[in-house]
């Protein structure tokens, strides 16, 4: 190869692909020294090397300087094959790095097309894709349109790359509020956690140490511009922005916004944060479908559950009652348990058993069968939960078919509670933090 073209060759793929010269360089001694081992066996002891500046290349065999005419009678297609291999492969391993380095990071590309599971967006040295199941629900692309998202997935795929982008991470959230808020990126303002259900709701904690400034108002901006053009990103999501505090006391209430939060009792044992509200405010504590409480409780890193002082007090009476019937539990060891927050079977039987023993001072034997006693419990709760589910729906149906029959519809009988159930929080009185 004339060593001008090698020259003008590593420039231009330095330029074009962003590729480093000394991989380029690399590459193509690889590909000659392969190609030369071909014509001069593989067990040669061949060095082939390219000068940096000039592109003339030099050859050792054998300890020998071979002449530039024996350097050229390698096999030189073989040598081109091996370099567009190799530089294909370079090429890819510098695309590989570039967008490993921007995994969670915002990109911004134009839609190339649709085709119901997946979106193309041209990010302009790679085409990536968007799945159907990281885009915002309910939203529609359209070709030509631009896009942001955040990169959530590179992986090889032969010689080429894959990058998978997604709309539906919390990341996108923190991402968008970054590049609208000048705020986050001098570092006045910090978010501290971020939690979502793309397309509905999402919650952000923001904090700063700058007792001067409202963190709140910065983010959200003048007349709600800074958090509108969030929204707009994000298909009209609705968001709200919360002062975050290390106090779990205050997070949690802050976190449960725009209810209304009476007090906080912490059970640090399982995780748990019981809170306790008005009746009128436990709707809206709790949202629609479960939804207010599920995100407060992802931000939060604590498993939020509402309920109204009545409630908990008849909670914990069944509790205490229920556990009390377990062999091997005393009616002081249950009210230890619903102290620190065990209010059910299902709660008691993933209790660590080093713990019990310590709370209790009984040997790992009676603790062992305390637990598995709580399992069995649990599991029969559970049974008879999905046996009063399918009472509804049999129920419902029934009542359906008569209504449209034009018969009165007979109310189904109300399914009774096992007295000596603990009570199992029901759908939206809590929600495990992912």
């Amino acid at each position: 190869m004339n060593p001008q073209d090698i020259l003008r060759y590593v420039d231009s793929l330095h330029r074009e692909k962003n590729i480093d010269k000394e991989i380029v360089f690399s590459a193509i001694e690889a590909a000659l020294q392969t190609a030369a081992k071909r014509q001069y066996g593989e067990e040669a002891d061949l060095q082939i090397r390219l000068d940096r500046s000039t592109g003339q290349a030099s050859a050792v065999l054998d300890g020998e300087m071979l002449g530039d005419d024996q350097i050229g009678r390698i096999g030189a297609q073989t040598a081109k094959q091996v370099i567009i291999q190799k530089l294909k492969e370079a090429e890819r391993d510098a695309l590989m790095t570039e967008y490993r380095e921007q995994l969670g990071q915002l990109v911004s590309g134009t839609i190339g097309r649709t085709d119901g599971s997946v979106a193309t967006v041209n990010l302009g040295n790679v085409e990536a894709i968007l799945p159907r199941s990281e885009q915002i629900p309910g939203e529609s692309l359209h070709a030509n349109e631009r896009i942001r998202a955040v990169v959530f997935e590179v992986r090889a795929t032969g010689n080429r790359v894959r990058v998978v982008l997604s709309r539906i991470r919390p990341q996108l959230v923190q991402r968008l509020f970054e590049q609208e808020i000048p705020e986050l990126s001098d570092g006045i303002i910090e978010i501290k956690s971020v939690s979502r259900e793309p397309g509905y709701r999402s919650k952000v904690a923001v904090f700063t140490s700058d007792n001067q400034i409202d963190p709140i108002a910065v983010c959200v901006g003048f007349r709600g511009s800074r958090i509108k053009a969030v929204r707009d990103e994000l298909a009209g999501e609705h968001i709200d922005v919360i002062r975050f505090s290390d106090d779990p006391m205050v997070l949690v209430p802050n976190a449960l916004q725009p209810a209304v939060v009476e007090q906080v009792l912490l059970c640090d044992m399982i995780g748990r944060a019981i809170v306790l509200v008005q009746e009128d405010q436990l709707s809206l504590a709790i949202g629609r479908r479960g939804q207010n409480v599920r995100l407060a409780s992802k931000l939060c890193g604590w498993d939020i559950e509402i309920m109204t002082g009545s409630e908990l007090e008849e909670q914990i009476d069944r509790a205490v009652s229920c556990f009390s019937e377990l062999e091997g539990v005393s009616e002081d060891l249950a009210g230890a348990l619903v102290e620190q927050g065990y209010l059910s079977y299902d709660d008691l039987s993933v209790i660590e058993p080093d713990a019990l023993m310590e709370m209790s001072g009984l040997s790992e034997e009676v603790v062992d069968r305390i637990v598995q006693q709580a399992e069995e419990k649990a599991e029969q709760a559970e049974q008879a939960a999905a046996e009063q589910r399918r009472q509804r729906r049999e129920a419902n149906a029934a009542s359906e078919m008569d209504s449209e029959g034009g018969t009165p519809a007979q109310p189904a009988d109300s399914p009774t509670d096992d007295s000596s159930t603990p009570i199992v929080p029901g759908e939206g009185s809590g929600a495990t933090p992912t």
